[in-house]
């Protein structure tokens, strides 16, 4: 299923460098072609399986997340959208009146939480989700219906194809602790975002930073390519590149990090 030709137009509106013929092949838009020769870490190479995305919504997220955020006290998969569409200002499914936002959704998956936040945008919004992996992508396409103005880019979630200043909001869930470079993304998303968007990150939390803590966090990311980030590293980072309104909430395996870049 190919995305309506008017989402399409306005995410090449959004490049750095639009493509002189775009590749719409697959149904999402393809910006990395062929895969490249590499040594993905094991958790990016379960992220890329055949075999995940089949499971992925309905199996792996749900337990997994849900787990981590601490269930049953901790949010749902609901609760967790809801908490995203209003911490990025946008509006909530049934609202008369939804912002025409555009947004960007960072190692997207199978668009799990792309479809979400688009429920939050106005007719004329806009929702992007953003993958490398070919398996998690056709999943997507295959599970959002067509007509609305969502559409599913590949690229690189490191190294963001667009252009400066072209989004309202920016969600990260569940990808950040994936990330080689994790905070080359953090400055790639808050790069694209305009001046008074939004920022969100769900990510991993470290339950403690006593020095073993971090040792043994490290021997996890060298083993499997995942990070465990201590409490004050995501609200640091935010800080740091100039973020206001900051805000978090801790569970015990993940947390969620929130921020405002100033008004120009």
């Amino acid at each position: 299923m190919v995305r309506s030709p008017s989402a399409v137009d306005r995410v090449l509106g959004l490049l750095r460098e639009p493509p002189a013929e775009p590749d719409l092949s697959a149904g999402y838009l393809d910006l990395l072609g062929p895969a490249e020769e590499r040594a993905p870490s094991l958790a990016q190479s379960v992220m890329e399986s055949a075999f995940l995305p089949q499971i992925y919504e309905k199996v792996w997220r749900p337990v997994g997340f849900n787990l981590a955020k601490g269930w049953p006290i901790g949010p749902d998969t609901a609760a967790e959208q809801a908490m995203a569409r209003d911490w990025l200002g946008l509006g909530q499914p049934g609202d008369t009146a939804r912002p025409a936002a555009t947004v960007l959704d960072v190692a997207c998956g199978p668009g799990n939480v792309t479809r979400a936040l688009a429920e939050g945008v106005g007719a004329d919004g806009l929702v992007v989700g953003l993958d490398a992996s070919a398996t998690m992508l056709a999943r997507a396409e295959a599970d959002t219906p067509s007509g609305g103005e969502v559409c599913y880019v590949r690229g690189n979630a490191v190294d963001l194809p667009f252009r400066d200043a072209v989004f309202d909001a920016v969600c990260c869930f569940g990808a950040l602790y994936l990330f080689d470079d994790p905070w080359t993304a953090v400055d790639g998303m808050t790069r694209v975002l305009r001046p008074g968007g939004r920022l969100i990150i769900l990510t991993s939390r470290r339950l403690t930073p006593l020095y073993a803590s971090k040792v043994g966090g490290e021997l996890i990311r060298r083993a499997t390519g995942f990070t465990m980030f201590g409490d004050r590293e995501i609200t640091g980072a935010l800080a740091d590149r100039g973020f206001t309104g900051i805000r978090r909430r801790r569970y015990p395996l993940m947390q969620l990090v929130g921020g405002t870049l100033p008004d120009a």
